[in-house]
């Protein structure tokens, strides 16, 4: 035997227990796999959960989008009020929502108008695996995670409409209420598997349960707190131009990005060629039904008052953004379009109907939020088949009474008590200097 061969045989008997060793790694590598579960069982878990968290830092950062629209509509003196409130207001609800909200809202079983209070929020453990999660949905955490960016954002309505004269306590003692507990109770009546859902009831994303909810909180508000000094004198309504129409502008672009994560993830399943196509369709409408709302204003400012008014189309782009909310999935896209044109045209008229009532909302959130939430909701009935308009009505006129008068209740309380207005001559001051001691633009202030 040559000394090739001598080397080819000895190579051969030592790589001997290393071929041993990787059959038996395959063997195990096998079991392993045999064991674990396949994509078509964990895929829909992993999409759904992956939807909700992309589409949650999507509605996270409309808060932005809130802060800046409210920045640039009030005027210079308040602005650092707003920045204030816009941050407490978020954090506060997702304390809220951990401590009862989540739990109250989506309850399970229960009697179909209020659950139990103060049941905690409780997360998966660390490191759960595939095979011990519930693989035909998504996880907790996900799924809290997206449902909290829906409170924050009702709080957020609020704030805009009572800008410029509310003490910053008794508003944030307002929202503890609002997103703990007044929000969560009605959201579960549908959300939640209750009465209304039983009933029939169908609201895609918010536009009742959301938008409407932020508004006839901030509508009872405003009735309780009343307008701004000098806003309404002589039987005029006297303009009181926003600080920066540039934030206004930048606040809205921010609104109608996270507006796809609002409508999109409210799809709720990601585990199908189906899911993503429909949540596809929605980014799509949504879209459109924006572009329509603001066309609209655009046109009609121009015809009523012979200029565009840059503030209605701001909030004629999202009037058709809340419009569309409650039902994204089924129009076509010129179905889109009109439910968005529509809701572009209630701002326009609906904007100085509030001042004539003299009810003064400084950002325009209650034409937005609540009127163009209410004709997002009846428009459902014109695409989804299993909707009739009575159901609808019912849901609108039942999430308004509840809302009204709790958020009436709690204010009038609070203004009986600690006091829920500044004084005067904070007013006139401006409530960055009489409530926080500091300015948001205090170089431009002594120039």
């Amino acid at each position: 035997m040559n000394t090739k061969k001598l080397l080819m045989l000895g190579a051969g008997l030592a790589l001997l227990p290393v071929i041993g060793f990787a059959q038996e790694t395959t063997e195990v590598a096998e079991e392993i796999a045999e064991a674990a579960p396949s994509f078509d069982e964990i895929g829909p878990y992993i999409m759904t959960t992956l939807l909700f968290l992309v589409g949650g830092f999507l509605v996270f950062w409309m808060a932005a989008g809130f802060t800046m629209l409210e920045a640039g509509l009030v005027r210079s003196k308040n602005v650092t009020t707003q920045l204030t409130k816009n941050i407490a207001l978020f954090s506060i609800a997702g304390i809220m929502y951990w401590l009862v909200g989540f739990n109250l809202m989506y309850p399970g079983e229960f009697n179909g108008y209020v659950g139990g209070f103060f049941n905690i929020t409780v997360l998966e453990a660390v490191g759960l695996g595939a095979d011990e999660a519930s693989l035909d949905y998504a996880s907790v955490a996900s799924d809290f995670f997206f449902q909290l960016m829906f409170v924050a954002a009702t709080a957020s309505i609020v704030s805009g409409a009572l800008a410029e004269r509310i003490k910053l306590w008794p508003f944030l003692a307002f929202v503890v209420v609002l997103t703990g507990f007044m929000y969560p109770i009605s959201g579960s009546w549908q959300w939640g598997g209750g009465w209304l859902s039983e009933m029939g009831f169908s609201d895609f994303a918010g536009s009742t349960i959301v938008h409407s909810v932020g508004g006839w909180a901030a509508l009872a508000g405003a009735i309780v707190l009343g307008p701004r000094l000098g806003k309404y004198k002589d039987g005029r309504v006297n303009p009181m131009p926003g600080s920066n129409l540039a934030l206004a502008t930048l606040g809205t672009f921010i609104l109608w990005l996270g507006w796809f994560g609002f409508n999109g993830g409210s799809q709720l399943a990601a585990g199908t060629v189906g899911d993503i196509t429909d949540v596809g369709r929605i980014f799509a409408n949504t879209n459109m039904a924006a572009s329509a709302g603001a066309v609209t204003a655009l046109i009609l400012t121009q015809i009523l008052y012979k200029k565009v008014d840059l503030t209605m189309v701001l909030n004629g782009t999202l009037a058709g953004l809340v419009a569309i909310t409650a039902e994204p999935l089924y129009p076509s896209l010129f179905g889109a379009l009109w439910i968005g044109a529509v809701g572009g045209a209630i701002v326009v008229f609906a904007v100085p109907l509030l001042d004539k009532m003299k009810i003064d909302d400084v950002v325009g959130a209650i034409p937005v939020h609540l009127f163009a939430g209410i004709w997002g909701t009846i428009a459902v009935v014109f695409y989804n088949e299993g909707t009739s308009l009575m159901t609808q009505l019912t849901g609108i006129v039942a999430y308004g009474v509840f809302t009204f008068v709790v958020s009436f209740i709690v204010w009038y309380i609070f203004k009986m008590t600690i006091g829920i207005r500044v004084s005067e001559e904070s007013e006139l001051t401006g409530l960055d200097l009489s409530e926080l001691g500091m300015e948001a633009y205090p170089e431009f202030s002594k120039s």
